[in-house]
């Protein structure tokens, strides 16, 4: 499922090629045929993500609200607009040891062929698959013919003059009036990227610390905060040194503000580098090397029986509330 970082990415990336432009619509599916159609011929307006979702607004107060979900994803093709803020980064924000790693004329791919500091980066014509991690599948075979056949299932397609995006297998995509669309984000967790972060932070904590659940099942729940999956559960959780199974109400309140404040680290890297990037204090050759490769970059996420980078405990993994929960049981006493 795509973490808040993903979403906040994708958002940009209809802001700088939907936003402002008439909008063809259709759902080649047949699945989202009725809401196609409201669409079809109006103007994109307005586009933002909270949290794990995304709502494009159109003309006369209509928006469209998109939950990815676990299978969920876009497919970009055509021009696709650079994102100074994003392609001209070198992945520094928040990692203040990185200096002198310059990434601008060195690109590193990373294990699907991807420079995701650049991810849909400078114009060109192309099709672009978006999914956790926002990968690339290349240059599309028919990619002078316009607009680009449709592949497998979509169920709803937008079209710009120069632009698509294909949308496949969300959990949610529906229409939505604007007091649907706030009444969606009331029951939505703070974001640190849409609301005030010391006003999130007093939100965050005051749920946390009146709560019996256990903070890793707490940091997963979209109410409590917005945008966090399984990845940033795990990291933020090591990164704390906080046992998952605590009930959040025990959890001391200066490590539940940290856990927000760090939220606010990660996610902000996130957007900015396209990778889930948690781990600190790397000199460039393994800030490269993470950048790289999944394997590289965490702590603990996806290492079950490999020895814990701190301590040299084996991570364990567990399956809590259906999803795997990695963790050191000695770090995260």
């Amino acid at each position: 499922m795509p973490e808040g970082h993903s979403v906040h990415r994708i958002a940009r990336q209809f802001d700088r090629n939907f936003v402002g432009h008439a909008v063809a619509a259709s759902s080649p599916q047949g699945r989202f045929a009725e809401g196609a159609a409201v669409i079809d011929g109006r103007t994109a307006t307005a586009v933002r993500a909270v949290g794990k979702q995304m709502f494009l607004e159109f003309d006369d107060d209509l928006t469209l609200r998109v939950h990815l979900g676990l299978y969920g994803a876009w497919d970009f093709a055509g021009e696709i607009l650079v994102d100074p803020t994003i392609a001209s980064a070198n992945g520094r924000m928040g990692q203040t040891n990185q200096r002198g790693t310059d990434l601008a004329d060195d690109p590193i791919l990373d294990d699907a062929g991807e420079n995701s500091l650049t991810s849909i980066g400078a114009p060109r014509r192309t099709r672009v698959h978006v999914r956790m991690s926002e990968q690339t599948t290349g240059l599309a075979d028919d990619d002078d013919v316009w607009p680009p056949p449709v592949v497998g299932q979509v169920r709803l397609r937008l079209l710009t003059d120069s632009t698509a995006a294909d949308l496949r297998g969300p959990t949610a995509c529906e229409l939505q009036t604007p007091d649907e669309v706030a009444a969606t984000i009331a029951k939505l967790g703070p974001d640190p990227l849409v609301d005030d972060v010391s006003e999130g932070e007093e939100r965050f904590t005051t749920v946390v610390r009146r709560k019996p659940t256990p903070i890793g099942l707490l940091l997963m729940d979209q109410s409590v905060v917005s945008g966090i999956g399984n990845v940033y559960r795990a990291e933020l959780l090591f990164r704390a040194r906080q046992n998952p199974h605590t009930p959040g109400r025990d959890v001391p309140e200066e490590t539940v503000r940290e856990l927000w404040r760090d939220w606010v680290r990660l996610l902000a890297i996130g957007v900015e580098t396209g990778q889930m990037m948690t781990m600190d204090d790397l000199d460039p050759g393994a800030y490269r090397r993470a950048l790289a490769s999944r394997d590289d970059r965490h702590w603990v996420y996806h290492r079950a029986g490999l020895p814990c980078r701190i301590c040299g405990t084996e991570i364990v993994v567990e399956e809590v509330a259906t999803r795997k929960l990695y963790w050191c049981p000695n770090c995260q006493r």
